[in-house]
């Protein structure tokens, strides 16, 4: 038993570092790509001509939200996590989204993702920014204000030793501590509930991700 999930550990870590591999080779051609864009502006713009150059995100994109892209429920499985039934919008959008869960489990989101590479943040963060990071494979941790300073501890270094995750409070949620992933929710009693270690085997980068291997560096941070 000990050996089987030392082993499925193991590979996961490989598989994430994969992932990392790609992502950094990804980012070094988008350097290359954006130069030689530069310099085709530049030489336009000397002519006299004029280009308008839009950054593009890793997935569509749009101005505003739409509606009737999310819609479903949670259903609560025996293993106590809840799994959003239905559809989960992901368009990118420019305003503020109204999400049927807090923290939101999914939907329309920004262009720009939080960087979720192990990253504890001490603020509340955008909504709109951390569900950029679930979609790209991330388990983000949050918690209240009425969640004990040890437990709040404990899982920030988890969160730090573990890319594809990211964690800040949130005194909107219900419960004091509560681990979300693309669809996927629950809440945990504390660091040293053995649902924390489920919960990230299972959706750090799992099955649930739409965009896996997509950067979770390189985005907005506090």
């Amino acid at each position: 038993m000990g050996s089987a999930k030392k082993s499925s550990n193991q590979a996961r870590q490989a598989r994430i570092a994969e992932m990392r591999r790609a992502e950094e080779a990804r980012e070094r051609r988008n350097r290359v790509l954006t130069i030689s864009v530069s310099a085709v502006v530049v030489a336009g713009l000397v002519v006299g001509g004029g280009f308008l150059v839009r950054s593009q995100s890793d997935d569509s994109s749009s101005d505003t939200a739409s509606d009737g892209k999310t819609s479903g429920k949670f259903v609560t499985g025996e293993d106590g996590v809840r799994t959003w039934e239905g559809n989960l919008g992901r368009n990118h959008v420019t305003k503020k989204v109204s999400y049927p869960a807090e923290p939101p489990v999914g939907g329309d989101h920004n262009q720009v993702w939080m960087n979720c590479d192990g990253d504890v943040y001490t603020k509340p963060l955008n909504n709109e920014n951390a569900v950029h990071s679930l979609e790209h494979g991330a388990v983000w941790v949050t918690y209240t204000d009425k969640a004990p300073k040890a437990d709040v501890g404990k899982l920030a270094e988890k969160v730090k030793k573990t890319p594809y995750s990211l964690m800040s409070p949130n005194d909107e949620q219900q419960d004091p501590i509560m681990l979300t992933a693309w669809g996927h929710q629950r809440t945990v009693t504390g660091a040293d509930d053995p649902n924390v270690d489920k919960f990230f085997e299972k959706f750090v980068q799992g099955e649930q991700t739409p965009e896996p291997g997509a950067a979770c560096t390189n985005g907005l941070s506090q």
